[in-house]
C-alpha cells in the first residue's frame, strides 16, 4: 500500500503518459501566444503536430507526465522533471497548462505537489529548481505556495515587446517539502 495513496492521482488531476491522440490537443496550445510565452523564454512559434509526437519520449535524465483531469479524462497541461543529474539528486521542473481556460482552477497548484512527491518519494531527488519569468505572477504564487523560494535571477534576461524582464531561479529542497506536507 502507498504512503500517500495513489503515487499518479490528487484531487482533480492525475498523471498520465501520453497518447497517440494528445498532439492534436498539444498543437493548439503551441498557437496561443499567451501559453508559449509563459511556459518557455524561447521565441514564440507554434509548432507542428509532428514536431510533438516525439514529446515526452523516454529520456533517463527527465521524467515527464501529460496531466488528465479524473472526472472526464480531459488533458489540460503537462509536468516534468528535466536535466536530471543523479549523482547530485537534483532536477529542474517545467510545467505547462494548455488552456487559458484551466488555467486559475488549481490545477499548476495540484501538479506541482504530484510531482514533488514524485520527485522526492519515487526518484529520490533532494533538490527541484526552477526558472520562471518574473511577470508570470500566477506562477510564482502556485511555486511559492508548494514550498519553492526565490533563489536568485537573472536580471533583464528576457525580451518581450520592447521590454526586459528577469528570469527569477526557485528551487525546494526535499527536507523543506516534507516539512510543508507535514502541516
Amino acid at each position: 500500500m502507498a504512503l500517500y495513496g495513489n503515487l499518479f492521482e490528487g484531487t482533480s488531476l492525475r498523471l498520465s503518459g501520453r497518447r497517440e491522440d494528445d498532439v492534436q490537443t498539444m498543437a493548439r496550445w503551441m498557437e496561443d501566444a499567451d501559453y508559449l510565452r509563459n511556459v518557455d523564454t524561447d521565441i514564440a512559434l507554434p509548432v507542428s503536430e509532428k514536431q510533438l509526437e516525439s514529446e515526452g519520449e523516454p529520456d533517463h535524465r527527465e521524467v515527464y507526465f501529460r496531466l488528465r483531469t479524473i472526472a472526464d479524462d480531459k488533458l489540460v497541461g503537462f509536468v516534468c522533471i528535466h536535466s536530471i543529474e543523479w549523482n547530485n539528486r537534483a532536477g529542474m521542473l517545467a510545467i505547462g497548462i494548455g488552456e487559458a481556460r484551466h488555467r486559475n482552477k488549481g490545477y499548476g497548484t495540484e501538479a506541482l505537489g504530484l510531482i514533488l512527491r514524485y520527485a522526492f518519494h519515487e526518484l529520490n531527488l533532494n533538490r527541484v529548481g526552477l526558472e520562471v519569468i518574473e511577470y508570470n505572477a500566477g506562477a510564482v504564487r502556485a511555486y511559492e505556495k508548494v514550498g519553492f523560494l526565490r533563489e536568485g535571477r537573472v536580471r533583464e534576461a528576457v525580451c518581450r515587446d520592447g521590454r526586459t524582464y528577469d528570469r527569477l531561479m526557485m528551487g525546494i529542497l526535499r527536507s523543506e517539502w516534507e516539512a510543508t506536507v507535514q502541516n
